[in-house]
């Protein structure tokens, strides 16, 4: 009897550690839903979002104010289009604010950060972010680099 409550409660315990390691999992691949709380939709136009995924985070000033929630392609404008939902708690982003394509550490994920501008006006449901920066994509950098370190030795 003592050797079946012991096997018990290893039992429940691996278990109680198996259902950890899926919540975790699961939270860190972004799969979980986050505040049920309500959101309104903005756009930006990027030249290069060169790693972004939908439900990368949106940040102002190192706080996840929203997410992507889709990427297109813009073959009107030949760029991408990228849609987020932002919480609606920010609710007093200026209009004239910038969004930019950021990396966590130096190969980290992508994700949007937001810098606040200084008009009065608000961005609403359906607002465009007007001024983007894209990606830093590493490989173009380090391109630009040795094309530099080239035409300087001529």
């Amino acid at each position: 009897m003592r050797t079946r409550n012991l096997e018990l409660t290893v039992g429940v315990f691996i278990l109680a550690g198996v259902l950890a390691l899926a919540v975790l999992a699961l939270r860190v691949a972004g799969l979980t839903p986050g505040s049920a709380g309500s959101t309104y939709s903005v756009h930006a136009y990027f030249d290069n979002v060169a790693g972004l995924t939908p439900r990368a985070k949106v940040t102002m000033s190192g706080v996840t104010i929203g997410q992507v929630t889709a990427i297109e392609f813009d073959k009107n404008r030949y760029s991408a289009r990228v849609d987020m939902a932002i919480d609606s708690e920010v609710d007093t982003l200026p209009a004239d604010s910038t969004a930019s394509i950021l990396t966590a550490g130096l190969l980290g994920e992508k994700y949007i950060g937001i810098s606040v501008g200084g008009e009065e006006d608000l961005l609403v449901d359906g607002s465009e972010i007007y001024d983007t920066q894209s990606a830093l994509v590493l490989e173009e950098l380090i391109g630009r680099f040795l094309l530099n370190t080239v035409s300087k030795e001529d």
